[in-house]
């Protein structure tokens, strides 16, 4: 697994709201789920997203954002109209209704990310993200598979859709990072340090070493300290760590799980390491996320 595979690892859209609905002007609709994300794409008509702190972004035909949670956005079809009870829509529920050649239809789906490796996800993202050009319009494969979908009335269709939500949301996010990457995105494409990052995501248990992952690469361990550092923006046992301790937060978060077998799972012998290894990290004892879960986690 790459580094931005392990990312979306566990990410799966949950009852996508697909709506079939003509609106008549003024219309507005509320999301107040607060997922971590939110997509939306207009399969018919266009749309405003306007976030809550008023930023306005327009949603064409055939196109989709992004919207990094969980503060609550609306939804409307013209943002200088005041609309004053919009609908508010929780988008684990369907809404069924009837679509013509004049409908406005949205598709959405909600994700909610673990506390590890979705935080560095979120972290990478800005509060509301437009799909990038190849990921629009009609020419659009993935769109055109969705929008046959929500025609239809076949059995498994909210199945069918909430895996085409999980295909356009990752061919969505890969083409922005391909645009706007941060560091550690681009350093996968380097013929050194993305084989770095590749074998320390294959196995982020083993005993690395600067010295071990230098020879798994062919390179110096101070070729390799140097590149790696230069490229990702911290050293290569730092990133590890930081990786390590992400890992461990979605294991902290599984049912049964204790705080020595996520220690044994991410590379640590020795328990205490391992809490004052996360606790350094995360800014919180593991023990206190396994007992608190989410809450305990806080915006450490």
């Amino acid at each position: 697994m790459d580094a931005f595979g392990d990312l979306l690892r566990g990410v799966r859209a949950n009852g996508a709201l697909f709506g079939r609905t003509v609106l008549t002007p003024p219309w507005a609709l509320r999301f107040v789920d607060g997922a971590s994300l939110t997509l939306c794409t207009m399969i018919n008509g266009s749309g405003w997203l306007i976030s809550s702190d008023g930023e306005r972004t327009h949603i064409p035909h055939r196109g989709t954002v992004i919207v990094r949670g969980p503060a609550p956005f609306v939804v409307v079809d013209d943002p200088d109209r005041s609309v004053e009870d919009p609908l508010d829509i929780r988008c684990a529920t369907t809404c069924p209704s009837t679509l013509d050649d004049n409908a406005t239809a949205m598709v959405v789906g909600v994700y909610t990310l673990e506390p590890g490796a979705g935080r560095r996800l979120l972290a990478a993202l800005p509060p509301v993200l437009v799909a990038p050009e190849e990921c629009s319009g009609e020419d659009d494969a993935v769109l055109r598979f969705i929008a046959s979908e929500v025609a239809a009335d076949r059995p498994g269709q909210q199945v069918v859709l909430d895996r085409l939500l999980d295909w356009l949301l990752v061919c969505t996010l890969r083409a922005w990072f391909d645009q706007s990457a941060p560091p550690w995105y681009e350093a996968q494409s380097d013929p050194v340090v993305g084989q770095a990052l590749r074998a320390l995501h294959a196995d982020p248990a083993r005993a690395w070493t600067v010295a071990s992952l230098a020879s798994a690469v062919g390179v110096s361990r101070a070729a390799l300290a140097k590149r790696f550092t230069a490229l990702v923006g911290e050293p290569p046992l730092t990133y590890l760590t930081g990786w390590r301790m992400d890992l461990a937060a979605d294991l902290l978060a599984e049912p049964g799980s204790t705080v020595a077998s996520v220690a044994r799972r991410v590379g640590y012998s020795d328990g205490f390491a391992f809490s004052a290894a996360f606790k350094r990290v995360r800014g919180v004892a593991p023990s206190a996320l396994r007992s608190g879960g989410l809450a305990a986690l806080g915006s450490a």
